[in-house]
């Protein structure tokens, strides 16, 4: 059974994480707190194997409070609980080690409680069953080794990543090491709810030497760009290297799909795919991968030693598709070794 604490001041929020957690079978409520400072008294007599957190709360807030629970001899899973003014707050709690977050009601309901509930659930059932302590995003040093351009102006290669828990970690631990003058597009599949991807795609680029935003309706491939699809949106591409950003149904429960993205760029791009799949929950990014190693591309999965979440890289291992299996701080630079062998 796993044991949850609950950490908000707000009594509307409370109730109704409760009601989720007791309606769902294998989890039980240990206790609620009201701020950060009663949780942490708490923790000690209760020992929660999961926690969610609020963000704004008097006393002592959310992320102080993380900052407590990770530096506890062994941390425990933390979930943030947020709303879209906290954006920007949830990615510096996701860089100080919190497994998640989900984004939370208004009293008006317009977030159904049942895709909460989902939400909720399933997150908190991948957090219990973490079994390391939350890595540190190491400082990023910026590749200096001389990338030769493509034979050919328009064979540039598209680099494709996926990725959901732990993702806006790694992410940091990637897209910055690049040059300004990479001679790759880049295409990102971050599994993130409306709102938070744009705040995402901005932090990114304050500190990338290569171009990064939110990707948007007809932006164009280019190499030296990143584009993020935005949450609620799958991203897919159209023949003449344009985005193509529709409300299909989601697919594994997400929109955007990791397998939208690398199925729909494998069509167009074929061998000039360098598909990676970092950690994340599920198995959303196997099937593309396939396509891509069927079209020739190239396939780098995130090493178990360092991703958060090891169901997206376990799934596709178990597809048979990929290339390399390699530690996050060694990708970049395996993405510009392929790119110099292959183009």
């Amino acid at each position: 059974m796993t044991k949850i604490l609950i950490v908000d001041d707000s009594a509307f929020m409370r109730q109704i994480f409760k009601k989720i957690i007791e309606n769902e079978p294998g989890l039980t409520l240990v206790g609620t707190a009201r701020h950060g400072q009663q949780a942490l008294q708490m923790i000690p007599k209760l020992k929660p194997d999961v926690i969610t957190l609020d963000i704004e709360m008097p006393v002592k807030n959310g992320l102080e409070t993380l900052e407590e629970i990770m530096r506890l001899e062994k941390p425990i899973p933390t979930i943030m609980c947020s709303s879209l003014d906290d954006r920007e707050t949830v990615l510096k709690a996701l860089e100080l080690g919190a497994f998640d977050f989900i984004p939370k009601p208004s009293k008006s309901l317009t977030l159904k409680i049942s895709e909460i509930a989902h939400d909720l659930t399933i997150k908190i059932k991948a957090a219990a069953i973490l079994d390391k302590k939350p890595s540190t995003v190491k400082p990023v040093t910026l590749l200096k080794k001389k990338i030769h351009k493509a034979k050919s102006p328009d064979q540039y290669p598209i680099i494709a990543i996926g990725t959901s828990s732990g993702g806006p970690k790694a992410l940091k631990a990637i897209i910055p090491a690049f040059p300004a003058d990479l001679p790759a597009a880049i295409l990102i599949v971050q599994h993130m709810p409306p709102g938070f991807t744009a705040s995402l795609a901005k932090r990114l680029d304050q500190n990338s030497a290569i171009k990064v935003k939110e990707a948007t309706e007809d932006d164009q491939l280019q190499p030296g760009l990143a584009l993020i699809a935005p949450g609620g949106y799958h991203l897919e591409v159209t023949d003449n290297n344009h985005i193509l950003l529709n409300q299909k149904p989601t697919k594994w429960g997400v929109r955007p799909c990791v397998d939208y993205m690398l199925i729909s760029a494998s069509q167009v791009f074929t061998h000039r795919m360098i598909g990676v799949i970092l950690t994340g929950m599920g198995q959303d990014g196997a099937e593309g991968m396939k396509v891509i190693k069927a079209n020739n591309g190239y396939g780098i999965i995130e090493d178990k030693s360092t991703a958060q979440v090891y169901g997206m890289p376990g799934a596709t291992i178990r597809a048979n598709a990929y290339d390399q299996i390699v530690p996050l701080n060694q990708i970049p630079e395996k993405i510009i070794d392929v790119i110099e062998r292959r183009f």
